[in-house]
C-alpha cells in the first residue's frame, strides 16, 4: 500500500517502457500490451526513438511566461512584507519616543511643584 509504483508510457508500437530507465544495466524485455494480429500486410519496423542528447531544461513560451510571472509575484510578496516590517516598526519607534517625552514632560511637572 505505502509502495511506490512507477508509471507506464504505451508507445504507439505497442511496447510499454518505464519512464525512468534503470541505471544498472540488465537484461531489459519489452511488455507487448497486447498480442498482435496476424494480418496479409508487410509492415515496416518501428523507428526507434531518439533519446536526448542533453539534460538542459527546455521551457514553452508559455512555461517561461509561468516562471517570469511566478518571480515577479514572489518578488512582490517578499517586498510587501519586508516593508510592512519597517513600517511596523518605524510606528512602533516613534509610539515609544512620544511615551518618552510625555512621561519626562510629567516627571518633571511633579518635580517643580514641590
Amino acid at each position: 500500500m505505502f509502495q511506490p509504483r512507477i508509471p507506464v508510457n504505451p508507445l504507439p508500437t505497442g511496447l510499454v517502457a518505464p519512464l525512468v530507465q534503470p541505471t544498472a544495466t540488465a537484461d531489459i524485455t519489452p511488455h507487448h500490451t497486447a498480442d498482435t494480429m496476424a494480418c496479409n500486410h508487410h509492415h515496416a519496423p518501428a523507428p526507434a526513438p531518439v533519446p536526448a542528447s542533453s539534460s538542459a531544461l527546455r521551457l514553452t513560451p508559455a512555461g517561461l511566461a509561468v516562471v517570469v510571472a511566478g518571480g515577479a509575484g514572489a518578488v512582490l510578496v517578499v517586498g510587501t512584507v519586508l516593508v510592512s516590517m519597517l513600517l511596523a516598526v518605524a510606528v512602533s519607534a516613534a509610539s515609544v519616543a512620544v511615551c518618552a517625552v510625555v512621561l519626562r514632560s510629567l516627571l518633571n511637572g511633579q518635580r517643580r511643584q514641590r
